[in-house]
């Protein structure tokens, strides 16, 4: 036996057919949310093939929005029909979980509802991350750690290498404000040796026990020794006025 009066009951199901009423008119006022739709109508194009995904973004995102829209208002709707039927056959107004009876206060607030307060379901939001985020940490777009003073290749320097290929960046966007030509742009890498910790570590060579020492020839010795900053006396094959130095 139910603990709502038949009067409750009345007034409650009056509640619920309002309320399917309301959900029903809403879907056919909205037209499915606009699912109804297709994307070639919305951008004008028979195919999708030869676009970049970013040029759909917002066409992708406004059928997301139609489908989380839709999908909320069918779930409201299966809860009226579901709490329709359970007036139908005596069992409305019982918690599904615990079996005790809902208070009509309560029913009154939310005619749907199917549990107490209780054994209401909670919405908990999941902290969980991919597992493969395990190998892939830190992300690029965080790897920088010159702040740091970690001197192996990072992120940035991985940018660097793509950079120098070439941006769609321009002139005017550059950080000097006397940059006319795109040939005039550097690459910005300040003073990041590029996975050593000093200069000359660069060119400076070793054998594999550390008896011998060979000096690279390098552009990056070449400049160290232009800047003042070594000698020439440091490679014992080296001629200043060799032509690999020029």
């Amino acid at each position: 036996m139910s603990h709502l009066t038949q009067e409750q009951l009345d007034i409650l199901q009056q509640k619920l057919m309002d309320q399917k009423v309301e959900l029903e008119r809403r879907m056919i006022y909205n037209d499915q949310h606009g699912l109804g739709e297709s994307e070639r109508d919305s951008t004008g194009e028979l195919s999708h093939i030869d676009n970049h995904p970013g040029d759909l973004a917002t066409e992708l995102y406004e059928r997301e929005k139609d489908l989380a829209l839709q999908d909320r208002v069918d779930l409201e709707l299966q809860r009226v029909i579901f709490s329709l039927e359970a007036i139908h056959h005596g069992r409305y107004g019982v918690c599904l979980t615990c079996g005790q009876p809902i208070p009509y206060e309560r029913l009154e607030a939310l005619p749907d509802t199917q549990y107490c307060v209780k054994d209401t379901p909670r919405e908990n939001l999941s902290y969980n991350r991919p597992i493969e985020e395990e190998v892939l940490a830190p992300a690029f777009g965080k790897s920088s750690m010159d702040e740091h003073e970690y001197s192996a290749f990072d992120g940035e320097d991985a940018w660097q290498i793509v950079e120098s290929w070439g941006t769609s960046n321009t002139p005017a966007m550059a950080e000097g404000n006397d940059i006319d030509s795109y040939n005039e742009m550097d690459i910005e890498n300040g003073d990041d040796h590029g996975g050593f910790v000093e200069v000359y570590e660069n060119f400076v060579a070793t054998n594999i026990d550390g008896s011998e020492v060979f000096i690279v020839r390098s552009p990056q010795y070449v400049d160290y020794l232009n800047r003042g900053e070594g000698s020439y006396l440091l490679d014992p094959n080296g001629d200043p006025d060799d032509e690999s130095f020029s």
